[in-house]
């Protein structure tokens, strides 16, 4: 007979705001900033954003499989200070990364700087003002800010992947405080994302992404011809995980770089096959090691792989993810991608 887990213990701690900061960072509960102090009075007026029980169970996160309850993560999102209302989405995302495809353990114990992107579509985004526009990977929104910031708290104290222990990141990356973001849907000329993975285009949903970083594309490029080809330029590097792996990388189109694509009479889907035929990478690129790495990794779905090899950057045209985001300007952002890892998107249930 399974025992049902209690609620989370009461902790004595400081009343000096100064002290009680000092006493998270020392038991290594907090992520280096200061954190609002989760009172039972704070925690409980969380729990109040859903109806789900706070010992209901939402997935058990690795790398130390710790159980992920209701109340375990209203207590981190406190932490981040979210609002009530953020709290179906952080159960969403939380139960989003517990999916086997994810592989979060993998991406908490890498020595790569993987973060776990937040991206959010549908209604909620407007609801919870999360920014999909100008400065949307950026500084300056509450729930951008609180929401990436929660999910990586989750991770740290329910998953266990304190950095330097279970988290082996060589370098890690500003994107392990926070990553969080919403599609830009009023000015995509495709459908949305969670339109594209199945959803209706009313419900809302979140979705977890592997992302190993950011780098910014500044281009005047003015048809889509030149775009893509400088786009996938740029995709080709011989130290991306994603080329002896077929992986699974992301572009955040800006607004413009989206209508150039789409005035050329592109979809998305035939953006996605162009990409991914013009970013083929020559194996010889790769130093010897990386080569070996990836005739074993991709030798049963290449065939003979030789220096003279074109690599794909994924395993197939759809596995190259676009959202469109941000605000006005030339520029696109490449989002190179763990590597062993898929996107799993999930509704949130208000």
């Amino acid at each position: 007979m399974s025992v049902p887990l209690t609620r989370a213990a009461l902790v004595e701690a400081p009343d000096d705001l100064d002290e009680l900061i000092e006493f998270f960072h020392v038991r290594r509960w907090s992520d280096g900033l200061p954190i609002v102090p989760p009172t039972r009075e704070r925690v409980e007026r969380m729990l109040s954003g859903t109806t789900r029980k706070p010992a209901d169970v939402i997935a058990s996160l690795a790398p130390g499989f710790g159980s992920a309850t209701v109340e375990r993560i209203a207590i981190n999102a406190v932490m981040a200070g979210c609002r009530v209302d953020y709290l179906p989405l952080l159960i969403a995302a939380t139960q989003a990364m517990s999916e086997p495809v994810f592989n979060l353990q993998g991406i908490q114990a890498t020595t790569n700087p993987v973060a776990v992107w937040l991206l959010v579509n549908g209604p909620i985004a407007r609801q919870l003002d999360v920014n999909s526009g100008m400065n949307c990977l950026g500084q300056g929104t509450v729930a951008n800010a609180t929401l990436g910031r929660a999910l990586r708290l989750i991770m740290q104290n329910i998953g266990g992947a304190l950095p330097g222990d279970m988290d082996r990141a060589t370098h890690g990356q500003p994107g392990k405080f926070s990553f969080c973001c919403a599609e830009n849907e009023a000015q995509s000329p495709w459908d949305a994302l969670h339109v594209e993975r199945g959803y209706r285009r009313e419900q809302s949903t979140v979705t977890v992404i592997a992302a190993a970083g950011t780098h910014n594309l500044n281009t005047h490029a003015d048809n889509a011809d030149e775009l893509i080809g400088v786009i996938a330029d740029t995709m080709a590097f011989p130290a991306s995980n994603d080329y002896w792996i077929g992986g699974e990388p992301w572009l955040v189109l800006g607004p413009q770089h989206a209508a150039i694509l789409s005035a050329g009479g592109l979809s998305k889907s035939e953006v996605k096959r162009r990409l991914w035929e013009a970013s083929k990478m020559r194996a010889g690129r790769l130093c010897a090691r990386e080569l070996q790495r990836t005739q074993s990794a991709r030798g049963q779905t290449l065939g003979t792989i030789t220096a003279e090899t074109l690599l794909t950057v994924s395993q197939k045209p759809e596995d190259i993810g676009i959202v469109v985001a941000g605000g006005p300007g030339t520029h696109t952002v490449y989002v190179a991608s763990f590597g062993d890892a898929r996107a799993v998107t999930r509704e949130v249930n208000l």
